[in-house]
């Protein structure tokens, strides 16, 4: 009974420790990649997606594997339309780094546009086990889930056989 108190502190101090060394330290981008990333982000904003992802590619040439510009060139090619290769983007972050929430919320956004809204809901269990039912990212997956895919438009000019004459 008189060592309980001293017990107590002890294992309290080992748990902080412990959950100090397994997070993940902050990642630092060079101070080019940072510029290219700044550059990529002012473009998506004014609406040149490509512009954006020639930057993001052009920092990634500089610090690859990094997790921050890849979740960027997933987002511009989201936003491009391109699913499929913002989903493998999504991917390669949460390769490197399993736990990035961002990662699980844009590639559960990215299938739900591609119309898998159960593998996005599993995205959203997942998401909610690790920041709650109230995190922004958990939030904005739960809102894209809602609204559903986005409807795919075919215009009569992409169908329109083209008519050929041919001698027989």
């Amino acid at each position: 009974m008189r060592y309980t108190p001293a017990a107590l502190a002890l294992s309290l101090a080992l748990t902080l420790t412990s959950s100090v060394l397994y997070s993940a330290p902050p990642q630092v981008l060079e101070p080019r990649a940072a510029a290219l990333q700044a550059q990529g982000r002012a473009a998506l904003e004014a609406g040149d997606i490509n512009a954006a992802i020639d930057a993001y590619e052009a920092a990634l040439t500089i610090q690859p594997g990094s997790v921050l510009l890849t979740l960027d060139l997933a987002e511009a090619t989201r936003r491009q339309g391109l699913q499929g290769k913002a989903l493998h983007y999504y991917r390669k972050a949460l390769v490197n780094d399993p736990q990035n929430l961002d990662a699980i919320a844009g590639e559960g956004v990215a299938l739900v546009e591609k119309g898998a809204v159960e593998k996005a809901r599993r995205n959203l269990t997942r998401l909610q086990g690790l920041c709650g039912k109230n995190c922004a990212q958990a939030t904005q997956l739960s809102a894209a889930i809602a609204k559903g895919p986005t409807p795919r438009v075919v215009t009569a000019d992409a169908v329109t056989p083209n008519p050929e004459v041919s001698e027989n």
